[in-house]
């Protein structure tokens, strides 16, 4: 009875009267936040170079390896190439602005750290939250599509995996969602594994990263070069498949997969999670940000366009929908190579995502919002270990039992959410810390974060905002069947854990963070 006692008075001191004048908007001053930068206990070890390939290691991934596929055999069709401009259009107004923020407050916190300084402590543990899910529902998402993958090379070779092993616990069955009795261990294991190499060391990580993304790199552009003489014209016909009902299909669809394969983007909003062990961060992060966001950008249209003409899009909604196109390919030593090139690549998407929010629940543990355990910097090794391996293993979990669609569903709405949020701290910044110095500017203010926070908004909510309305007035705004199986805005599975998780977050904070904040605590 007295620890009730105690939750609901705690309750009630964060939401009581004239707290959110004094404690819940409290900020960190960027003079904290630098000074955190020049004293950080993480080893300054990567460059340019190293943030650029951070940044191509992260989105060239899931995003190319798994969901292009599923966005276009469920929604766009061939024109999810379409959907690749709209969703990279979007992208590029949200990467200026994380490339003027990282360069003043280079500190591993990313948009936590960006919301911290502006908007306040309450909207920073929420940005902070959120980080927390996006990064570790889309490492899950890659370990999902990376157990695809090994499963179809090892079969290649007679191995055959047993499908209870290599399939998630949430299954589809007749359209619904269903527990079955099998876990995705294979995809457990690969997560695992990256999460022991992620605990050694930043400097060892970073050697492999960079190893793996040539060789990705590398075996898309021979997909590419290979792919061109097995392209079928036909299957790019309609390029624009007639709407179905919903969002299936039509611009509709090309809109509803712009926003699943805005999740592919979240590689380069990695970047600035390791600002604080940069070298340069004030001229580094920024190259890091836009190079790897041009780079991969031009490699998704040329892998999007060879792979849809090579294989009808119908085929694609797998989560090795590469490997698919080159079996039609009747190529087997290409096979292997690509399966390999697959395999390595969302090998280095694991290790980025998993990094990313290691560094956003030390930045979090530092300023008192979570227990100090995920602070806490291995003597030998100069990582955060203890909570990298807490955080690998509710990973491993997530990616057993949850299938790609929710885990899809989930990435995006987070992701558009903090983009929208490092937009309208640029915003608050200029207007109340004009004279800050700012190794890197946003072009063209304020239209570019204005823009930038329209496009994620929209991507977030108008999918859900013209469903409900349809269903309100009874009419299907986007020209089909309501509510029908692959026409609907997000998983509603996806939403209720995005609600449970905001529900545990709030009480974390009040019962927790709220209490030891450091800032709080001046």
């Amino acid at each position: 009875m007295r620890r009730k006692i105690r939750y609901l008075r705690a309750v009630v001191q964060v939401l009581g009267p004239g707290v959110a004048n004094s404690r819940l908007l409290i900020r960190k001053t960027i003079v904290q936040i630098q000074a955190e930068f020049e004293h950080g206990e993480l080893k300054r070890t990567l460059g340019a170079s190293n943030l650029v390939s951070l940044g191509v290691g992260a989105i060239i991934g899931a995003g190319i390896f798994v969901l292009t596929g599923q966005a276009a055999a469920e929604f766009a069709g061939p024109a999810v190439m379409l959907s690749f401009i709209v969703a990279g259009a979007a992208c590029v107004f949200a990467a200026l602005c994380y490339a003027e923020l990282a360069s003043t407050m280079p500190v591993s916190g990313s948009a936590y750290t960006y919301a911290y300084a502006t908007l306040g402590e309450a909207f920073a543990w929420t940005m902070g939250w959120l980080l927390l899910l996006e990064y570790g529902v889309a490492a899950s998402t890659v370990a999902v599509g990376w157990s695809g993958y090994v499963v179809s090379f090892l079969k290649g070779f007679g191995i055959v995996v047993p499908p209870n092993l290599c399939h998630s616990a949430l299954g589809i069955v007749d359209g619904q969602l269903t527990l079955l009795p099998q876990l995705d261990l294979v995809a457990a294991c690969g997560v695992l594994l990256i999460t022991g190499l992620l605990a050694i060391g930043e400097r060892e990580s970073a050697s492999v990263n960079n190893l793996i993304v040539a060789v990705k790199v590398t075996v898309l552009l021979l997909f590419i070069a290979v792919g061109i003489g097995y392209i079928d014209s036909a299957n790019w016909h309609p390029f624009i498949p007639d709407n179905e009902g919903g969002f299936k299909y039509g611009w509709p669809g090309v809109l509803r997969a712009a926003s699943i394969i805005f999740f592919a983007y979240v590689g380069f909003e990695a970047v600035s999670t390791a600002a604080g062990e940069a070298h340069n961060p004030h001229r580094d992060v920024p190259i890091g940000v836009l190079g790897s966001l041009v780079i991969c950008t031009i490699l998704y249209m040329a892998v999007a366009a060879v792979l849809t003409g090579v294989a009808p899009y119908s085929m694609l909604g797998v989560p090795d929908p590469i490997a698919v196109a080159v079996d039609r390919m009747g190529l087997p030593w290409f096979a292997v190579v690509i399966k390999v090139g697959a395999i390595t690549g969302l090998t280095s998407v694991m290790l980025v995502l998993t990094y990313a929010q290691t560094r956003v629940f030390y930045q979090m543990a530092r300023d008192g919002l979570l227990p100090r355990l995920f602070a806490h910097v291995h003597e030998r090794f100069r990582t955060p270990a203890r909570g990298t391996v807490l955080l690998g293993v509710v990973i491993a979990i997530a990616a057993s039992v949850l299938p790609l669609r929710v885990l899809g569903d989930l990435v995006s709405l987070g992701t558009a959410l903090a983009f929208a949020i490092v937009c309208v701290s640029v915003i608050y910044l200029r207007r109340h810390n004009p004279g800050l110095h700012r190794p890197f500017q946003v072009p063209w203010y304020p239209v570019v974060p204005i823009l930038g926070i329209v496009l994620c908004v929209g991507f977030m909510m108008g999918p859900i905002l013209l469903d409900m309305v349809s269903k309100a007035i009874g009419v299907d705004l986007l020209g089909g069947m309501m509510g029908a199986p692959g026409k609907v805005a997000h998983d509603p599975v996806a939403f209720g854990i995005l609600v449970v998780y905001a529900i545990l977050g709030f009480f974390i904070y009040v019962l927790y963070g709220y209490r030891h904040s450091n800032a709080g605590r001046g």
